[in-house]
């Protein structure tokens, strides 16, 4: 069965590589239902205080001094039992719909629509219930006030509690939606939802200060406003009153503000760790898509900027083994058309001897084998000196110094190669036999084809000629021959290095060709 967090799209990868002990889809679910149940518990019993101490610090403004002892005995048993009664009632319920919900999590598989739809909402519903509780408390509460003292009272009862309980609903879905963000990974690393699913930046810092700040100075607003409308009222009570509503606007908005905060700051700064690690080459760098609004659009946009980044590279990469890094480089810097340039160029073309012997003597994956063998070396050594391996053609490999990058020396750098190419074959590859064929001279480079297939080849005089004398130079115990040209055009001491033997008249020539070998 496969792991529900295995082969994650775009919406969802591992963390920026945490070795961590990962945790069973059982273990985590249970942790999840037990910080959610002390979640609900926590926030209703604060948010009930809360609005109780604030009907207290409210009694003396609107009542007469002998009431508040009265409603208050009268309330508060009322009070116990509804929060203990409704509190259980609610918080199983709540533990059953999230069993239900992360089921999938639990039975570690993939999640259908319905369980997909129900965990990337299990904080939403969470604060649907608590605000249901809030509800009924208004209602209830208000009614009990209203005949034990005054509609007007009950009004007072209905309009904090109303407020009290919006607070707390709102602080409670920021922490919710904290506790939720292991599985909210998981269903979004399975697929992307249709829309979002969760308050968005603004909405949430909206919501951040409107009911943590907003609300408790709006209860400030009123008690100042009755203090002023009323001749007979306390200052000291109003004062106290706002006092107390001014502690609470501080200390309830300072949590949202940090929660809500923290929902934004840590995916950002997840995202900023990635660029930072990119930005050195970790290109398998992905960030965990944890939450439902355009803050996961963002993570998720950074996974599939990253695996742009990869395939790009890994195309980079091939595409520099096919043609070679030079080729590669120039045409990612100037992109690639038809057409060429003519080019001061050294080259050598290598070819085997009895190749067509050794292919009928050995089996196909032990021509392959030494032909890799050989075909490796030639790469070394070429790639040493600042050249390319042009293209290989069967047994033989054209070899190009000068193109597509300039230098220098070219012919110098081809006759360097070659020297060293005789001597590391000889030495390395014993069971193969080979010539060597080297000139230099001005030839076209560029792409040859097709507009939609074309590949980077060297056509001219050079190329032809180096072909021809690699023919020459299997019947050479030195194995390896450059035409005079070659020597000439080279720069330094390089030529001391061959020794001049003879001219030969080269297939498909007529003049006859100056040719060298390199000193024993």
């Amino acid at each position: 069965m496969r792991h529900c967090g295995s082969n994650i799209p775009e919406w969802g990868r591992p963390e920026l590589r945490r070795e961590v002990v990962p945790k069973s889809g059982a273990d985590l679910v249970r942790e999840i239902q037990i910080r959610l149940g002390w979640l609900n518990w926590v926030a209703g019993v604060a948010g009930a205080i809360v609005v109780c101490a604030s009907i207290g610090f409210l009694i003396p403004i609107f009542l007469a001094d002998s009431e508040p002892g009265e409603l208050a005995l009268r309330n508060a048993p009322a009070i116990v039992v509804y929060i203990v009664l409704v509190g259980l009632i609610l918080s199983r319920q709540c533990y059953r719909h999230c069993a239900r919900a992360l089921a999938w999590v639990a039975e570690e598989r993939e999640p259908n629509e319905r369980e997909h739809r129900q965990t990337l909402r299990l904080a939403v519903y969470n604060v649907k219930v608590a605000a249901l509780a809030w509800i009924l408390a208004g209602l209830g509460f208000s009614t009990l006030n209203a005949a034990l003292h005054s509609w007007e009272f009950g009004v007072v009862v209905a309009a904090t509690t109303w407020l009290g309980g919006e607070t707390t609903c709102a602080v409670l879905y920021l922490a919710c939606e904290r506790v939720l963000r292991p599985v909210t990974a998981r269903a979004l690393a399975v697929r992307s939802p249709d829309g979002a699913v969760a308050p968005g930046v603004g909405q949430r810092l909206v919501m951040a200060w409107l009911l943590g700040t907003g609300v408790p100075l709006l209860g400030v607003l009123v008690v100042g406003a009755v203090g002023i409308s009323k001749s007979d009222v306390d200052t000291e009570y109003v004062a106290a009153a706002v006092l107390f509503l001014g502690a609470v606007a501080s200390i309830v908005g300072l949590i949202a503000t940090v929660f809500a905060a923290k929902a934004i700051a840590e995916p950002v700064t997840s995202v900023k760790k990635g660029l930072e690690r990119i930005e050195h080459g970790d290109l398998e760098v992905r960030v965990p898509v944890d939450d439902g609004s355009e803050v996961g659009l963002l993570q998720a946009g950074f996974n599939r900027m990253a695996d742009g980044l990869g395939e790009r590279e890994r195309i980079r990469d091939l595409f520099g083994r096919q043609v070679g890094e030079d080729v590669a480089r120039a045409a990612l810097r100037g992109g690639a058309r038809l057409g060429g340039e003519e080019r001061e160029v050294g080259a050598f073309f290598v070819d085997l001897v009895g190749s067509t012997a050794m292919a009928m003597a050995m089996p196909p994956t032990e021509v392959v084998r030494v032909l890799n063998r050989f075909f490796r070396v030639v790469v070394e050594v070429v790639e040493g000196e600042g050249g390319l391996v042009n293209k290989f053609e069967g047994d033989a490999a054209l070899c190009v110094f000068g193109a597509p990058a300039s230098r220098d020396d070219p012919a110098g750098a081809a006759l360097r190669a070659a020297r060293s190419l005789a001597a590391r074959l000889a030495r390395d590859v014993p069971e193969v036999d080979f010539g060597i064929g080297v000139s230099a001279g001005l030839a076209v480079a560029g792409n040859v084809g097709a507009e939609h297939r074309f590949e980077y080849t060297v056509i001219g005089d050079p190329v032809n000629e180096a072909a021809r004398l690699a023919e020459r130079a299997k019947q050479r115990p030195e194995r390896v021959l450059t035409s005079q040209a070659a020597l000439a055009r080279a720069d330094g001491l390089e030529g001391d290095a061959w020794r001049v033997t003879d001219s030969v008249v080269l297939r498909g020539r007529n003049a006859p060709t100056d040719v060298s070998y390199p000193h024993s």
